[in-house]
């Protein structure tokens, strides 16, 4: 079979199933170049927030997908983007309320590409594993404020809160992983001394 453009897919899946093909949201052009700048940091998004790779590659996925079948006209490519966070936010949620644990220590993937030296290593294993324990929510908004730099309002659309809401929240879930990344060094040293 040649390759065929998604485009093409769902033209042919609409033909089959007897219906009229339904425009997309984006032609394909325009849609390889949105996720050619928005893949890579919506895949970051989703891994931090679950704490599974696997998920995260199911999630991006699904994320495109729900884009591309929306009816909606954009304002920017910025409202574009946020909009796609927000989905792929309820996509979280909702693999969350199904029942499928998310993040385990052991999974949840690196924060930093910094330099691999040892001690820098160890506060990156501590930072992944302070943020396994917090909520989904606080993960989201933390990755979403310091990771990808986006504002109070960017934040409260794609988490779903209100946004004069985003700045005591975002000061609560610093608050939890200053005290998780504290009891972390603290357990380091105490076995450092025996």
């Amino acid at each position: 079979m040649p390759d065929m453009t998604l485009t093409e897919l769902e033209r042919l899946r609409a033909q089959a199933a007897g219906e009229p093909a339904e425009a997309l949201a984006m032609d394909e052009e325009l849609f390889r170049a949105f996720y050619d700048r928005t893949a890579k940091a919506l895949w970051a998004y989703l891994a931090h927030v679950t704490g599974d790779p696997h998920t995260a590659d199911d999630l991006l996925q699904e994320s495109y997908y729900r884009l591309l079948r929306t009816n909606f006209d954009w304002e920017s490519d910025a409202h574009r983007r946020h909009y796609l966070f927000r989905i792929a936010t309820n996509l979280v949620h909702d693999s969350r309320r199904r029942g499928h644990r998310l993040v385990s220590q052991e999974t949840m993937p690196e924060l930093s590409h910094a330099p691999r030296v040892e001690e820098d290593t160890q506060r990156r294993a501590d930072l992944s594993r302070a943020m396994a324990h917090l909520r989904p929510r606080d993960r989201a908004m933390l990755w979403l404020a310091y990771a990808q730099g986006a504002s109070h309002r960017e934040i409260a659309d794609s988490v779903g809160v209100k946004a004069a809401s985003v700045k005591l929240l975002l000061f609560r879930a610093r608050r939890k992983l200053a005290a998780l990344l504290t009891a972390a060094a603290t357990t380091r040293e105490n076995r450092r001394e025996n």
